[in-house]
C-alpha cells in the first residue's frame, strides 16, 4: 500500500525547495553585481596608472628610440618610474610598444627580472591581437579593460591606451596588466560569506514561516481531520462534532461548516431511521397485501382435478407489490363455469383495492346465474355509484357450459380473445366491446356466443402482454402473442401461458415492467 504524504512533509519540501531557489538566485545576483562593480573599480585603477605614465613621458622622444634602438638617461628614468608602478601589489606588468605589421616592437617593458629589451619584436599570437593593437593605435582611443586568464599571471585585467605626440599623433601604446587572482579569491570569499549569511537568514526565516504555517494551517487542519474522523465513527452517538479552532480565517469557517454539516447529517440520520422504519412497516403491509391478493385469486392447479372435461390455467404478475389486474374462474353449478379476466386503471394499492371490490361484485352477480351482459350492467351501476375516484376496469366475462362447450361472453372494453380450433392455429377473435365498467352509469353490454369443440382452446389476457415494452421502446404486440401461442398450439393451458411468459421476458430484456401481466386459458378436452 502506497504511503500517504502528510501536509507537514509537503510544506517542508516546498519550503526547502523555495529556499534553495532563493539562495541560488540571490548568490547569482550578488555575484553579477560584484563583478560589475569590480570591473568598474579596476578599470578606473588601471587607467589612473596609464594616465600617470602618459603625463610623465615625453612622447616626442619615442620615435627616436624606435629608429635608433638605443636607450639613454631619459629612457632609464622612464624605466625606473614604470618599475616603481609594478612594485604595487596589484600591477604585474607595465610596457610600452609600437604595433608593426609583423609584431609588437617593445620600447619599455617592465616585469620583474624578465623584461624585454628596447627593440624586441614580439610576433602577434593571433590575428585578433594584431587587429586590436592596430585599432587602438589608429583610432587613438583607449581600449576597454579586458579580463582573461594567463598561464603565468593567472587572472589578469589589461588596459591599453595610445601615447600621442605633441602634434597629437599616436606614436606608441602603453599597457598595464593588473592581477585579478587576489580579487577572484576575495570575490569567492565574499560569495561564500554572502551565501552563508543568506542561508542562515533563510533558515531562521523559513523556520519561523514553517512554525506559522504549522500553527495557523497544518495544526488546525490536522485537528479538523481528526475531528472529522471521530464524527464519521460517531454519527449515531449523542455527542456532536466539536472543534476548538480559533484561527479567524477560512479554516475556522470550515470548522463551523463541519459542525453545521454534522448537525444536518445527524438530523438526516434520525429522519432516515424514522422513514426506514415507516418504509419497513409499509413494506410489511404491502407484503401482506400481496399475499392477500394472491390468495384471493384461484392459485391451486389443477383447479378442478376431478373434472376431466376441461383444463384451465391462469397467472397474474403485478408490476408493483400489488396489482390492478385480476382473473377468476368458478363453478356456478355442476355444468356451468364462470370465467373472468379484468384490468383496473392504474397500479399499486389503489388499483388493488378497486380490483378486489370489482372482483367480489362481478363474482357475486355471476353466481346468481345472470347472463354475462346483465352481470356487467349491474356491476357497472354498483361500481359507478361508489366510484368517487373515477377509476374503471375493463372486463371480459364468459359463461361456459361444460357439457356442450357452449360459451356466452361479454366484453367491457377488454382485449380481444385468442381462439384456436382443433388442428389449427390461434387467431384473434374481434368481439363486441362495450364501455369499461365504472365509466358511465347505465351502460349496456352486448353478448356473443362461442362454441368450443373438443381440443379447442381460448386464451384471454390483459393489455400488459401486448404492451410489454423492450429497451428499444418497442411493444410486444398481438402478433408476437399469437406467434408465441402457435409454437405449440396444442399444448396444455399451463404450457401455453409459460410459452407466452418466456417470449415476453426475452423480448423485454432488462427493461422494467410497467404494467400488470395477466393471462387465462381454457381448453376443452376430447
Amino acid at each position: 500500500m502506497k504511503k500517504k504524504k502528510t501536509l507537514a512533509g509537503k510544506a517542508i519540501r516546498y519550503i526547502v525547495g523555495m529556499a534553495v531557489v532563493l539562495v541560488i538566485a540571490s548568490s547569482i545576483s550578488v555575484y553579477v553585481q560584484y563583478s560589475r562593480s569590480s570591473k568598474k573599480r579596476y578599470t578606473e585603477f588601471v587607467y589612473s596608472y596609464i594616465d600617470e605614465l602618459r603625463n610623465f613621458i615625453d612622447t616626442d622622444r619615442i620615435p627616436g628610440y624606435i629608429a635608433s634602438g638605443e636607450p639613454d638617461e631619459y629612457y632609464e628614468r622612464v624605466q625606473t618610474m614604470m618599475r616603481a608602478i609594478t612594485y604595487t601589489d596589484e600591477v604585474k606588468y607595465c610596457y610600452i610598444f609600437y604595433p608593426m605589421e609583423d609584431g609588437l616592437y617593445y620600447i619599455w617593458d617592465v616585469y620583474e627580472d624578465d623584461s624585454f629589451a628596447l627593440g624586441y619584436l614580439e610576433p602577434y599570437s593571433d590575428e585578433n591581437g594584431h587587429k586590436q593593437a592596430m585599432e587602438a593605435f589608429s583610432t587613438g582611443a583607449p581600449r576597454t579593460i579586458d579580463l582573461y586568464r594567463d598561464e603565468s599571471f593567472g587572472y589578469v585585467a589589461t588596459g591599453v591606451a595610445p601615447l600621442l605626440s605633441s602634434a597629437g599623433d599616436p606614436v606608441a601604446l602603453v599597457a598595464i596588466d593588473v592581477s585579478m587572482t587576489d580579487i577572484q579569491e576575495d570575490a569567492l570569499r565574499f560569495m561564500i560569506s554572502v551565501a552563508t549569511s543568506i542561508i542562515i537568514i533563510m533558515i531562521f526565516s523559513l523556520a519561523a514561516y514553517y512554525y506559522m504555517i504549522r500553527k495557523g494551517i497544518i495544526g488546525p487542519i490536522g485537528k479538523l481531520n481528526r475531528a472529522a474522523g471521530l464524527m464519521a465513527d460517531n454519527l449515531e452517538g449523542e455527542e456532536g462534532f466539536r472543534t476548538d479552532i480559533r484561527t479567524g480565517d477560512e479554516i475556522e469557517a470550515l470548522a463551523h461548516s463541519f459542525e453545521h454539516m454534522d448537525q444536518e447529517i445527524r438530523s438526516y440520520i434520525r429522519e432516515l431511521k424514522s422513514v426506514t422504519a415507516e418504509k419497513e412497516r409499509i413494506g410489511a403491509e404491502l407484503d401482506l397485501a400481496t399475499r392477500l391478493q394472491a390468495n384471493m385469486l384461484p392459485n391451486i392447479f389443477p383447479a378442478f382435478p376431478d373434472r376431466e372435461e376441461f383444463d384451465i390455467y391462469a397467472v397474474m404478475t403485478p408490476a408493483k407489490e400489488v396489482g390492478g389486474d385480476f382473473y377468476d374462474f368458478f363453478l356456478i353449478d355442476e355444468d356451468t363455469l364462470g370465467l373472468v379476466i379484468a384490468d383496473v386503471s392504474g397500479k399499486g394499492v389503489p388499483a388493488a383495492m378497486f380490483m378486489m371490490m370489482s372482483k367480489i361484485i362481478i363474482a357475486n352477480l355471476a353466481q346468481m346465474k345472470l347472463p354475462p351482459s346483465q352481470v356487467l350492467e349491474l356491476a357497472n351501476d354498483r361500481i359507478c355509484a361508489q366510484n368517487d375516484e373515477d377509476m374503471f376496469v375493463t372486463v371480459w366475462l364468459g359463461i361456459y357450459t361444460i357439457s356442450t362447450g357452449h360459451m356466452v361472453c361479454a366484453s367491457a372494453g377488454h382485449e380481444y380473445p385468442c381462439i384456436r380450433d382443433e388442428g389449427g392455429d390461434f387467431r384473434l377473435f374481434k368481439d363486441k366491446h362495450g364501455l369499461a365498467v365504472g365509466v358511465l352509469e347505465g351502460s349496456r353490454y352486448q353478448e356473443y356466443e362461442l362454441k368450443l369443440n373438443p381440443g379447442d382452446t381460448i386464451f384471454v389476457y390483459t393489455d400488459g402482454v401486448a404492451e410489454a415494452t423492450s429497451t428499444e421502446e418497442e411493444l410486444f404486440g398481438t402478433d408476437r402473442t399469437l406467434k408465441a401461442l402457435n409454437i405449440t398450439p396444442d399444448a396444455s393451458p399451463e404450457k401455453l401461458l409459460k410459452r407466452v411468459t418466456d417470449a415476453v421476458d426475452a423480448f423485454v430484456g432488462d427493461a422494467p415492467q410497467f404494467d400488470d401481466i395477466t393471462m387465462l386459458s381454457l381448453k376443452r378436452q376430447k
